[in-house]
């Protein structure tokens, strides 16, 4: 399944994730193959679909007893599973990088905010202490958060679960990646600031020509954020289209995903269970 907008980022072929259990092997991600351009792919479905370990797997971060296995897995034309671990700790950050679901649990609760980005900075494009602090300021400014003099100084647990994640993306941003994988980032937030994050990574997207691969279970908001559509079930892609199609979709399984959404006005019928088929993970 392809058909990135212009020329393909990163091609996927054959991928699988497999993790080896007391009770035999358990397939996570099952041959799904995609390519993903300078655009905002979704892929969207259940938890459980393969869609977190579809993102891990292209950096490379499924660790023993997992098994990633790809006939090809490649950013423009660099074969990511030919490299050594070496090798791919420079792409990771600098060429592709990965805003995770609840910054609670990516940011280190016992260094301040403006340490933790300039540890970034340190890494990949060193700098003096004087010119770091300015670029640490400057990518806070860039992700709207208010007063970033004040906020380096602060520790995670001093900010809100909105302006954490805008320092997560300011945080994977500062490498300037070709691809950025976000990995439900917005589902702990209220709408208000969920809409606010997302007009802030379309504008970087936007502006600097990133690839995004954006990870969501939630329909609506990919059918209105997003370019592409993967839809996954059981490891399996079973539907791609465009976002302003995803109401014409023609898969069963992506259909009963539609049909179990609540609608405002809907009247106090219980929402549709989605009757599953056999055959859709074969």
């Amino acid at each position: 399944m392809n058909g990135a907008r212009g020329s393909a980022l990163l091609e996927v072929e054959d991928l699988r994730v497999r993790f080896r259990t007391r009770t035999g092997i358990v397939e996570a991600v099952r041959g799904i193959s995609f390519s993903a351009g300078r655009e905002r792919l979704g892929i969207v479905g259940e938890s459980g679909s393969g869609k977190t370990m579809t993102g891990r797997a292209i950096l490379r971060l499924i660790r023993p007893p997992g098994m990633v296995e790809a006939r090809k897995m490649a950013l423009d034309g660099v074969d990511l599973m030919g490299l050594s671990e070496r090798q791919m700790r420079k792409v990771r950050g600098e060429r592709i990088a990965m805003v995770m679901q609840d910054p609670k649990f990516s940011l280190n609760p016992v260094m301040s905010i403006g340490r933790q980005l300039g540890e970034v900075i340190k890494v990949h494009s060193p700098m003096p202490r004087a010119e770091t602090r300015r670029r640490v300021l400057e990518m806070l400014d860039a992700v709207q958060i208010r007063d970033p003099e004040r906020v380096i100084k602060a520790y995670p647990h001093e900010v809100s679960g909105g302006m954490g994640q805008r320092i997560m993306i300011a945080m994977m941003l500062i490498p300037n990646p070709d691809l950025l994988i976000a990995d439900e980032p917005t589902s702990a937030l209220d709408v208000t600031v969920q809409l606010q994050v997302l007009g802030i990574m379309d504008a970087l997207v936007r502006e600097r020509g990133m690839g995004l691969i954006f990870i969501s279970h939630d329909l609506r908001l990919v059918a209105t954020f997003c370019d592409r559509v993967l839809v996954m079930y059981a490891g399996r892609i079973v539907e791609e289209l465009q976002a302003s199609r995803l109401n014409d979709a023609q898969h069963p399984y992506t259909r009963g995903l539609l049909n179990c959404l609540p609608k405002v006005g809907g009247g106090k019928a219980p929402l549709p269970v989605l009757d599953r088929d056999a055959a859709w993970s074969v």
